[in-house]
């Protein structure tokens, strides 16, 4: 089912070292190792759960990657769906990352929601993510939204930095600015970053002090809404959709441009 690899030049070295540190990431010629092979997977396995959705299995030394896909399999754009330090995929509001996942399916699109082996472990579940993007792309997928909740902001951003080219934009949704000080790597991605104005665990000054450290990005606040944001949910989840939606259509209509130019 789909390719049998993925370009080296997608993973950037520095970044890849610096957020998933777990030893030596490099083959003798210095190439960075993908992520799916840094696991060091002892066994996988799958099922589909309905006709838009199917779980995926990966069995490793240091846990059990969880991989919740929805959409087919081979679609080009792939959003990244990141839990917070507790873990779950379900995410923020009235279950974002649900609602999100069957939309973009519907919209012949594709998302994966990401359960981590090891949850609150910053470099590993920067790992875990990075290892769903390089399945996603080996089955086809040339763009991705990365959207994070909470300790999920962090991840979200971390891994953006390891695979920039391929990154149409990043959502953050009450994040912790803990783990973003390399926000800047980023660069010109979209970042759009959304919290709630009573957010009684990370108050929106995160937001803004990620906002700086990346050098851009758009702060959103919400009125009476807590960290869990459900006060904002049905707004967050319209937002979101759109939002994804425009980068993917931005990044695909810049890679062409650039192709021919």
């Amino acid at each position: 089912m789909g390719r049998s690899g993925t370009g080296a030049s997608v993973w950037n070295r520095s970044a890849t070292s610096s957020a998933c540190d777990h030893g030596d990431m490099t083959d003798e010629d210095s190439t960075p190792r993908a992520p799916l092979d840094m696991l060091g997977a002892l066994a996988r396995s799958d099922a589909d759960l309905d006709e838009s959705s199917r779980l995926i299995e990966i069995y490793t030394m240091e846990g059990l990657l969880q991989v919740w896909w929805f959409g087919v399999p081979g679609a080009t754009d792939v959003a990244l769906m990141c839990g917070g330090a507790m873990g779950g995929v379900l995410g923020p509001g009235r279950a974002l990352y649900f609602e999100l996942g069957r939309q973009l399916a519907a919209d012949g699109r594709a998302a994966m929601a990401v359960s981590y082996r090891r949850p609150g472990d910053l470099a590993r579940c920067v790992l875990d993510v990075c290892a769903a993007a390089d399945l996603a792309m080996r089955n086809g997928a040339e763009r991705f939204v990365i959207l994070g909740h909470s300790f999920g902001g962090a991840v979200a951003v971390q891994a953006a930095c390891t695979f920039t080219a391929a990154v149409a934009g990043v959502i953050t949704l009450a994040t912790q600015s803990a783990g973003c000080e390399a926000a800047a790597q980023i660069g010109s991605v979209p970042l759009l970053l959304l919290h709630g104005e009573r957010d009684s665990i990370l108050g929106p000054e995160n937001s803004s002090m990620v906002q700086a450290l990346a050098g851009h990005g758009e702060v959103r606040t919400f009125p009476d809404t807590d960290h869990l944001m459900t006060e904002a949910a049905d707004e967050i989840a319209a937002l979101s959709h759109e939002w994804v939606l425009a980068r993917f259509g931005e990044h695909a209509t810049t890679n062409v441009t650039a192709k021919y130019t």
